[in-house]
């Protein structure tokens, strides 16, 4: 699998003839992007929420492509009205299926308002609260990876870790809005994956953080590495 960091939250899987764009916010919407929503070709969407810094390329992307969209039921159905028509809508412990694998939607603590004013798009007067938040169990051929969405730590991840053999972590470290760096170490050691990439930092100043701080922590109290991927940037499993 290969592996495309996009920054904050999103991510392109490749591999077994699939692209899976996961959380697709991508240049000008977000400011440290180098790609366009024009320079993706996604086979494959997957969504963990609706805030903006999610999904503000979702549905150009989905419309131009064609791509299969994967999100909870109530995003989905959204999706729909909104004119994607190529869409699968799991619930928690769902799993939706195909020829290069899966995706699974697990818990994730954290908040969810689609956005419905371009100056307010986290606002819930001028948005849509639009059911919980979710974590991505992606498989794309014998690579598993846990997208985390936005979360607070919380114990089950063990448990998802458990019923799934991650071997690929993506865990937010920035703070603020979701777990910070000294949480995400202890994340790691619930998840225990063999490679771990923080994501969910360095976009916006609230969320600014070290990331090799992270990368030193989690090395020298798991068995985990720690790769950092810069805006652009591929990893291969």
């Amino acid at each position: 699998m290969e592996i495309k960091f996009h920054g904050q939250s999103c991510f392109e899987l490749s591999g077994e003839g699939a692209t899976v764009l996961v959380d697709p916010f991508l240049k000008p919407n977000n400011p440290v992007a180098v790609h366009t929503a024009e320079e993706v070709e996604p086979t494959h969407i997957a969504v963990s929420h609706g805030h903006a810094d999610h999904m503000a390329d979702l549905v150009p992307v989905a419309k131009r492509t064609g791509a299969h969209c994967i999100g909870i039921v109530e995003l989905a159905e959204w999706l729909k009205g909104q004119g994607v028509e190529n869409v699968s809508d799991p619930n928690f412990g769902g799993t939706v299926r195909f020829d290069w694998g899966y995706v699974s939607l697990v818990p994730a603590w954290h908040t969810n308002t689609l956005p419905g004013n371009p100056d307010a798009p986290f606002s819930a007067e001028h948005g849509i609260v639009l059911g919980p938040p979710a974590g991505l169990v992606i498989k794309v051929g014998e690579t598993t990876v846990y997208h985390a969405g936005d979360t607070c730590l919380f114990s089950d991840m063990k448990l998802i870790a458990q019923r799934s053999d991650i071997d690929v972590f993506c865990v937010p470290i920035g703070g603020h809005y979701t777990m910070d760096r000294h949480d995400a170490v202890v994340a790691c050691e619930f998840v225990g994956a063999k490679t771990v990439i923080p994501m969910h930092y360095d976009t916006f100043p609230p969320i600014e953080t070290n990331a090799e701080a992270f990368k030193s922590d989690v090395e020298s109290q798991t068995s985990s590495q720690v790769v950092i991927l810069e805006p652009g940037q591929t990893h291969t499993v």
